[in-house]
């Protein structure tokens, strides 16, 4: 049976996955996830991609990306990515062969209030997998950044990041705030089903509650 086809619109984000292949660790260490991030940092200039989040977890990567109008360049990028996590891998490890299974999976994001949504899932890997109690206390991923703990000037900042407050500190604030409602049940059934079919996330009626919520804030 041909397998289905990945979905790419453009000029919309992305929630990216990436797993190892068999499940086998791709950023066993720290040195390997610093690796990847440097790798992440210089590809996005190169290819001319935004990144609005990251996780790195033991054995698989989240990624929210935003590209153009070219639908190859996600394609492209993660080829690249890919191959050279391979190689270092590979060469530190004295090893051979795959790193990562043969598709990454991949859902455009369907509205823009929509975004926060996928941002938080992948921020709140480490804490669903019961590696921190908390996702600041989480090194490796973009969190830390959005909520003014560390700084990674190549992190880009998403325009529903940015409108959630004027000024940083209190645009900080409302971005932990909604982190820390943690998501729903009928909420990460949606967007895991999204991303293991290769499909679109998205549901008006999720993107309206939140939006609410903020503008009575």
């Amino acid at each position: 049976m041909p397998r289905k086809a990945r979905v790419i619109v453009p000029n919309i984000p992305h929630h990216i996955v990436q797993r190892g292949h068999n499940r086998s660790a791709v950023c066993a260490n720290s040195a390997d996830r610093c690796f990847y991030l440097e790798t992440l940092r210089k590809l996005k200039r190169e290819f001319d991609v935004n990144v609005f989040a990251y996780c790195l977890m033991t054995n698989l990567v989240h990624l929210i990306l935003h590209v153009g109008d070219d639908i190859t360049t996600i394609g492209q990028f993660m080829k690249r990515l890919a191959a050279r996590q391979t190689r270092y891998v590979n060469k530190i490890e004295g090893r051979a062969g795959a790193l990562w299974e043969s598709r990454f999976r991949s859902s455009p994001i369907e509205t823009d209030a929509y975004l926060l949504a996928c941002c938080r899932y992948a921020e709140l890997n480490p804490v669903r997998a019961c590696m921190v109690s908390v996702p600041e206390d989480y090194e490796w991923s973009s969190y830390r950044c959005k909520v003014g703990l560390s700084q990674k000037a190549w992190i880009d900042r998403d325009p529903v990041y940015l409108a959630l407050a004027g000024e940083d500190q209190q645009r900080t604030f409302r971005y932990r705030e909604f982190v820390s409602q943690g998501i729903g049940r009928s909420e990460r059934a949606l967007i895991g089903a999204a991303i293991q079919r290769n499909q679109l996330t998205g549901e008006r009626a999720l993107s309206r509650k939140w939006r609410e919520n903020y503008d009575a804030a």
